[in-house]
């Protein structure tokens, strides 16, 4: 997979944009609403439900306005879901008393899925600033 984007880079960005809209979808439209069934705070999902919409912002940004330099972009929103993850971890940690099992595994599932995201792209970012 990483090596089909290191060929066509800014899909990546569409993939990011495509994930983090059904995030922010999921978090603020069927857990906030449903948060009883989750265990997490309906406003800590508003928040979570935010930042997945800005990051769908910025893969989109990136994927219609970008021709080249791709690396530093991957890299930045690899970043931030890695610190988009931690921050999960965390209210994990906190909230665990609250979480049910559902909420436990949603949670899990979806820090696994980013996670393997940001290793595509990080290495992605990587092999396409060598190719330059």
């Amino acid at each position: 997979m990483t090596n089909y984007f290191i060929k066509t880079p800014r899909t990546l960005f569409l993939m990011d944009a495509l994930g983090a809209v059904v995030t922010a979808f999921s978090l603020f439209v069927i857990l906030r609403n449903y948060y009883t069934c989750f265990g997490m705070p309906a406003y800590i999902l508003t928040y979570l439900s935010l930042i997945a919409l800005s990051f769908c912002m910025y893969s989109t940004a990136c994927y219609f306005l970008l021709n080249h330099n791709w690396s530093p972009f991957l890299r930045a929103i690899g970043i931030a879901n890695l610190i988009y993850c931690i921050l999960t971890m965390v209210l994990l940690c906190v909230y665990f008393q609250e979480l049910t099992t559902l909420g436990l595994a949603y949670f899990i599932i979806e820090i696994l899925i980013i996670l393997a995201l940001v290793y595509v792209e990080w290495s992605v970012a990587t092999a396409v600033r060598k190719l330059n």
